[in-house]
């Protein structure tokens, strides 16, 4: 009992290092087990006591007793033995003496070794006769002594127990009785709650359980700044093979993390910062989406498993990647970012007023066109005026927007074979600029009017909450070549040009002021004579959109310096050349727009 205590209150002082999974009230609890083993404590120091009279008065009679005792009558009882062998040994000696020739000194020598042996044997039985008759005795006493001992040590043992323990322990044992019952209170209460809450579980729809079951008009939060759920992720596993494994993903902070099944954490899987999200079709799958690193790189690719799950998925890895959750407020910013969709019937006239004297370059007007600088019509606008209601976006440039090109602005089209691109190879050639830029089409709409930048910030207002209001997520990459005679957007894979607009014809260019990733730019194009059409298109970039206009203001610059020798000298003087004598964008000059020197070099061809 005495090694039972001690082992219970080492237990007792341990039961605070386990580590529950659920460690709800655990405090009280710890609290009152130290207290129990502080109370074992003393109760081991009486087990000890009583160990130890026990010991004394109890354990070593019996000891006595067995050992010598019951040892000294069986020693006894062979000594008596072995005399009555040779007792009888002697005595058939004896009988064998001869009767006709007597010996009288043979039989004086036998005789006398019987009356030793019988001497012997006597002795011995008698030491053994009153070792039994005192063993009548002491086998009562052995017996008594024993359980006298053991009942006064028990009871000098409770006798100090209750002089210890009876006043100072009655009000702690009635406090944790009471709390004993609370704790079953609580739970009785919880597990009523529990039945309550299943029996309401098991009576809903069935359409609850069903996968995808409100595709219709799912209820999206796109305000996330953090997702978790389950995702199946797509692994190449040969050329052409693949398989698709159902995991765990979770965000924190920029970082997508994903945990296996059994696994104690979660690992790394893909960076969200400056990366981009779209939806894709792969393998004839619903629901697909793929990340698109910084660089223009492919990355994972993912399955949700319903409409609304799919939707949140995308809109919380775009508000991560333009790393809101650095804010004071993310919740807010995610709210502000996307508040296009929100405001879609608010015309918004005003989105580059702060910075409207800042980089004049935004506000560089066709010569050929001057009519009026944009710091004339700085007042502000109705929407309408800019862009007519009613106005259809396109939302893809491979297919839709070149036909519609073709047929109503009077552009060239491209051949989809790259059969006719001898000429734009000359025209690189010949092109003093040449700068390439990752981007992906938004959207572009027809313009009333190309006279300001407001115009270029009430499309991208209105692309960005027409994609929002009907879910389009999925966006056409291409490289962004900019020459000082043209813009052309070329198939990254295929390297066909997909469209192309001389840079005569861009009148208008600008960044966004809040999401300097977005840049667009108007086209005026003169279809008939006294008749002309102007377009605004749309992109999102991997780099800062500062820098595609300055790369487009240095080609009308170059395109202009080109007509009079001195001053394109005095052009290619102030900027720096490349090796073949085309011109060069500094990374100094996208640092002093606050840019980094790494995104400087992403944007150089």
């Amino acid at each position: 009992m005495c090694l039972a205590t001690q082992q219970l209150s080492k237990q007792l002082l341990a039961y605070e290092k386990q580590h529950f999974a659920l460690g709800k009230g655990d405090e009280e609890v710890i609290s009152t087990l130290h207290y129990f083993s502080k109370v074992v404590d003393e109760l081991n120091i009486l087990h000890s006591e009583l160990a130890k009279q026990l010991a004394d008065t109890m354990v070593l009679p019996i000891i006595q007793f067995r050992e010598k005792d019951l040892t000294e009558v069986s020693t006894l009882k062979d000594l008596f033995g072995l005399a009555s062998n040779e007792h009888d040994v002697s005595m058939a000696k004896y009988s064998r003496l001869p009767k006709r020739k007597e010996n009288e000194k043979l039989k004086a020598e036998v005789a006398k070794e019987v009356a030793n042996a019988r001497r012997k044997q006597h002795l011995s039985s008698l030491q053994y006769y009153c070792a039994l008759n005192a063993l009548q005795y002491r086998k009562r006493v052995a017996m008594m002594e024993p359980m006298l001992g053991y009942t006064r040590g028990q009871i000098n043992f409770f006798k100090k127990g209750a002089e210890m323990f009876s006043k100072r322990m009655d009000s702690f044992l009635s406090s944790v009785s009471d709390m004993v019952q609370s704790i079953q209170g609580e739970l009785d209460a919880e597990a009523e709650k529990m039945r309550v809450s299943q029996q309401d579980l098991i009576s809903v729809n069935e359409s609850v359980y069903t996968p995808d079951s409100d595709v219709t008009s799912p209820v999206i939060n796109r305000n996330l700044i953090q997702k978790a759920g389950y995702l199946n992720l797509r692994n190449k596993t040969g050329l052409v093979t693949t398989t698709w494994e159902r995991l765990y993903f979770f965000t924190q902070g920029g970082n997508l993390m994903c945990q296996p099944r059994g696994a104690v954490a979660g690992g790394l899987i893909q960076d969200l910062d400056n990366c981009s999200v779209m939806a894709v079709d792969c393998e004839d799958r619903r629901y697909c989406f793929q990340i698109t690193t910084p660089t223009g790189k492919a990355g994972i690719t993912l399955q949700a498993e319903s409409k609304k799950e799919y939707e949140e998925w995308i809109c919380a890895i775009n508000n991560i990647s333009r790393q809101i959750y650095l804010t004071d407020n993310p919740e807010a910013a995610a709210i502000k970012l996307n508040q296009t969709a929100l405001q879609a019937v608010t015309p918004i006239t005003t989105f580059g007023k702060k910075h409207e004297a800042h980089h004049s370059s935004q506000n560089v007007r066709n010569t050929e066109n001057d009519k009026t600088t944009p710091n004339e019509s700085a007042g502000a606008q109705d929407s309408t005026q800019l862009i007519a209601l009613g106005t259809p976006i396109q939302f893809d440039i491979v297919l839709p927007a070149t036909e519609f090109l073709d047929q109503n602005r009077g552009g060239r089209r491209a051949n989809p074979f790259g059969e006719s691109e001898d000429s734009s190879k000359n025209e690189e050639e010949d092109s003093l600029l040449q700068q390439m830029f990752v981007v992906r089409f938004l959207g572009s709409m027809a313009v009333q009017s190309d006279d300001t930048s407001e115009v270029i910030y009430e499309a991208m207002r209105q692309v960005l909450a027409a994609r929002a209001i009907h879910n389009i997520f999925r966006m056409t990459e291409s490289h962004l070549m900019v020459t000082s005679k043209s813009l052309r957007l070329i198939d990254p894979q295929t390297q066909v040009t997909r469209i192309s607009f001389e840079l005569a014809t861009v009148t208008q260019f600008a960044a966004h002021q809040d999401n300097r990733r977005l840049i667009g730019f108007v086209v005026h194009l003169s279809e008939t004579p006294g008749e002309d059409s102007m377009s605004a298109y749309v992109f999102e970039s991997n780099t800062e959109g500062e820098k595609i206009c300055y790369a487009i203001s240095l080609g009308k610059e170059i395109t202009e310096a080109q007509k009079d020798p001195e001053a394109l000298a005095q052009l290619m003087k102030s900027v720096p050349l490349t090796n073949d004598g085309k011109f060069m964008l500094l990374n100094d000059q996208a640092e002093e727009d606050g840019t980094t020197h790494e995104e400087g070099e992403e944007s150089e061809a």
